[in-house]
């Protein structure tokens, strides 16, 4: 019984924090815009940066959303870093990674 209610709470936690957020973004990253490709026609290419987190807590998958949100918020974050203040996304989220362009638009 008591391994039952232990297995129970592991299963909780993980559902718990698998909805949880933990990446929080900086404040020159709250500038940084997420676009399409569209929409940095006649901007200055910054470079790229790659980007990771968990996807799963164990065997948990985390909501897939909330990763694709984490990934935008790191990319600004870093995109910040490198003097741009435009992402694209330039890969599909796969393993809880994926790469964006950094611009420069002068925004």
């Amino acid at each position: 019984m008591k391994v039952l209610l232990g297995s129970l709470a592991v299963v909780c936690l993980c559902m718990v924090a698998g909805g949880c957020s933990w990446v929080k973004s900086t404040e020159l990253g709250a500038r940084v815009r997420v676009v399409t490709a569209g929409e940095v026609e006649d901007c200055a290419d910054a470079g790229t940066t790659h980007v990771s987190v968990m996807d799963k807590l164990g065997v948990v998958e985390r909501n897939q959303a909330k990763v694709a949100k984490e990934l935008a918020t790191l990319a600004r974050n870093s995109a910040a870093q490198l003097g741009g203040d435009s992402v694209v996304a330039i890969t599909e989220i796969v393993d809880g990674t994926q790469t964006f362009a950094v611009y420069q638009c002068g925004r």
